[in-house]
């Protein structure tokens, strides 16, 4: 089954969007589609919130990272301005992902020269 983004109007992919593709491509309803796309994301969240890692196999992962407090200073008016400790989200994409994001410039510099890449071979042949 191949998923398609060539429909997106705006290079934002919204929870609309996300609940469309599934509704359009895997044909669940629109309501099942929102309500999966509801949960993955209140799932991710609520780990988030509760400080645990949040690993998704072969895409990436989300962690919360403890920052401490620093100086800091408003820029218009120079003045010194503490920047309180704070816990930010962050996403390390994984090796296959990485992997996947190179190979697109592979295949992009390959198709400016005119050549077939393996990547190229692969798509070809798991459609």
């Amino acid at each position: 089954m191949d998923f398609t983004l060539e429909a997106l109007e705006t290079p934002a992919l919204t929870k609309a969007h996300l609940a469309e593709l599934l509704f359009e491509q895997i044909g669940l309803n629109k309501r099942e589609s929102k309500d999966m796309v509801e949960a993955f994301f209140e799932l991710v969240s609520s780990g988030l919130i509760e400080g645990t890692d949040v690993k998704i196999s072969g895409f990436g992962n989300f962690q919360i990272r403890v920052k401490a407090p620093r100086p800091g200073r408003n820029p218009r008016t120079g003045e010194a301005i503490p920047i309180g400790a704070r816990r930010v989200a962050t996403f390390h994409a994984s090796a296959k992902l990485k992997e996947q994001i190179q190979g697109g410039l592979v295949v992009e510099a390959a198709e400016d020269a005119g050549e077939t890449t393996s990547a190229e071979v692969w798509r070809v042949g798991t459609e």
